[in-house]
Parts: structure tokens; sequence; C-alpha cells
């Protein structure tokens, strides 16, 4: 059987968040905007989703807005932050999510300044480093709260602290953190919060920006008025209702997840040790229970990444390719890792669906193949 060990990237659906999405896609027909029964069940399901999500944040209802994602989500707290100020100076951390440096270096193209955070070696910003770009005129910070590729969690409170000192709001993506490792609004007091469903075993298509009450954004989608004017066109009832459940099972089995999933890192990182020439990126630092970045010196990515793929084992590859070029990930280069080794990058990032088997099989896996990459290796993964 293919195992899946690319769970950052999406997750599967469990029986009961499909189960309660069939409805909506085969029987419930009324539009949420609509005041007869139809419509008004239809609410209904999307405002009992709403306290699901809330409280996997710890959130109030009210500060829920759906998206189409993460992707969204990201966007929309970045531009919709921006458009209320004019020649807004933002910064942002060096590792971030596409979709947050990508709206953010656009804002600061037509209209404001971007400041890029520093990270040292294992990806963690130091005090010293957020000081730097904090100015007079810097409106928004945004910092994830762990990251996608190397699992690496940042101490976000002191910072949040020393931004709501000075005014500034405060964004952090917490898509790959949340039920992962708790996540408290509360304790983490930002004015923005992003969530992504297929991060938690929801369906894809649906995300969600937590909005402080203390601040108003504007729209980048207009023409309906739904989410509170935030995020116009017909709710997508059926992701919002998986959403909803996902979340609430995720808050549910926090704890247990969270054992699962250390359980199995340590048994993975732990054979990947005793492999001649691995290095383990920001393995020094706290970093997400499922979360592996990984490259095996001299041998390239691409070609360890389609070896397992053969073997039935899906992974992702810590690389990118720009004009046919391979080179390390903008993360990794942020960490200052040389893209000799940083191009070679794996990540395995375990699911709850994953088991013990599955993880030394992944490593017998790579013993097989680094045999017959190099026939002259010995390697000592015997007793994993």
């Amino acid at each position: 059987m293919p195992v899946y060990l690319d769970n950052n990237a999406t997750t599967t659906m469990p029986e009961q968040v499909v189960a309660v999405m069939m409805p909506y896609l085969t029987q419930t027909i009324g539009n949420p905007s609509s005041v007869h029964r139809y419509g008004r069940l239809s609410r209904q399901a999307i405002d009992d989703a709403r306290v699901q999500v809330a409280a996997l944040v710890n959130a109030e209802p009210s500060q829920v807005i759906f998206t189409s994602g993460g992707t969204e989500a990201n966007n929309l707290a970045i531009l919709g932050s921006c458009k209320k100020w004019q020649n807004a100076r933002l910064a942002i951390a060096a590792t971030e999510h596409p979709s947050v440096i990508e709206p953010a270096q656009m804002h600061a193209q037509e209209s404001g300044f971007l400041d890029i955070i520093a990270v040292t070696d294992q990806g963690l910003i130091t005090d010293a480093a957020f000081k730097q770009v904090l100015h007079d005129d810097t409106r928004l910070i945004s910092v994830m709260l762990a990251n996608n590729e190397t699992g690496v969690i940042q101490d976000l409170i002191p910072f949040i602290e020393l931004a709501k000192s000075r005014g500034i709001w405060f964004h952090a993506d917490v898509s790959q953190a949340v039920a992962k490792i708790e996540v408290d609004i509360k304790q983490l007091p930002v004015q923005l919060m992003t969530l992504s469903s297929h991060k938690i075993y929801g369906p894809r298509g649906i995300g969600a920006l937590i909005i402080d009450k203390s601040i108003e954004i504007d729209p980048i989608i207009v023409g309906g008025g739904q989410e509170k004017n935030l995020r116009s066109g017909t709710e997508n009832i059926a992701a919002i209702v998986g959403f909803g459940k996902a979340a609430e099972l995720a808050k549910k089995e926090l704890q247990s997840r969270a054992e699962l999933l250390a359980g199995m890192q340590a048994k993975l990182e732990d054979g990947l040790h005793k492999i001649p020439s691995v290095r383990i990126f920001a393995d020094k630092v706290k970093r997400l229970p499922n979360t592996t970045l990984f490259a095996i010196e001299g041998i390239e990515g691409e070609t360890l990444l389609m070896q397992l793929d053969k073997k039935g084992f899906a992974v992702s590859s810590g690389s990118a390719c720009h004009s046919s070029k391979v080179e390390a990930s903008h993360v990794l280069q942020a960490m200052g890792v040389d893209d000799r080794i940083g191009s070679a990058a794996i990540r395995v990032s375990l699911g709850i669906d994953n088991t013990l088997a599955d993880v030394e099989g992944f490593i017998r896996a790579i013993s097989e193949i680094l045999e017959t990459l190099r026939p002259n290796l010995s390697l000592a993964v015997n007793n994993i």
C-alpha cells in the first residue's frame, strides 16, 4: 500500500467530516442569503460551523471570516490592512509562505514599504532582528507561528507585545500549527490570524481569517456583501460545514494526535540519524511534532523524491525550480543553508493516518535507495 507522508501539503478527510458535508452536496439547496426556510437552514449550518472554528483557537464566532483557503486569508490580512493606510510600512519574516510574501511585495511595489525580518540558521527570529525592522511608520507585521517547511515554532508572544506597545498590528498564519500544538488567540493576542481547513483534515478550498474586534480592514473581494462585507461570494456551505467538523475533532483530539505524531517523529529522526551524511534542518529548536526536513549530502532531492515515490512513499521536495535550475527553497536560503545541500532537502510531514510501521518502511526504503545510488556506502540502519 502507498504511504502518504506529505500532510503539510494537504490531509485526508475522516468519515465524520465527509458525512456532515454530504447533505449540502446532494440535498440542501438553499442560498444562505435567502430569507426562505431553505436559506435559513443553510445560514444556520454556517453559523454552527463558525462556532466550531472559533472554538478551535478560543476566538469569538463573530471574529471568524470564511475565505476560500489560507492563501486568500493571508491576502486579505495583508492587502485588506494596507488599504487602511497610505504608504504603509510592513514587516514580514524571511521564511513566510508565498501567500504572505507576494501580497506584501505587491503592496510595497505599489504604495508602501516592506522590511524583511532575518532568521538564524535554525530559522528563529531574534529580538535584535525583530527590533531592527520597527519604524515609526510600521503598521503591520506578519510572522507565521510554525513554518510549513521546517516545522520551526516561533515564540511570538514577546514580538506581539512589543508591536502592540507601538500600535502596530500583528498577523500570524497558524495554518500549520493549529491542531498540532495548542493555539489560543487569548494567549497569542494577534489582531489577525489565518486558518486553513485542509491542513487539519478538513476539505480543500475553505479557510478563515480571525479578526480582532478592535480593528477594521477593507475587503479585497467585493460584490455581494457576504461575511460582514469582507468576503463577497455565495458561501461554500459543504466546505464550511466540513471545516467546522474538522475543527471540532481537532480540538477534541489535540493531545492524542500530538502524542501520536511526536512518537512517530522520534522514530523517524532516530532512523535518519543512523544514515551517514544526513542533515536534519532546525533540529536544535522546537518544531512541530510531525515535520522533519532533511537532506542527504551528495544525493539530489528530486532523485530521492522520485525513487521514494517508486517505492510507494509520497514526500515533498524542499527545493524550488527557477529557469531549469534547482535551488534551495527561500526558507533554507534565509537560514543560510548552502544551495548544494538545501536543494537536496526532503520534507516528511506525518499525519494521524500514519503508523510506526510506515516510518520503519520509509527508513528501509531510503536504505535500499542509497545502496543502489551508492553501492559502496555502508548504512547503519539495522534495528530501527
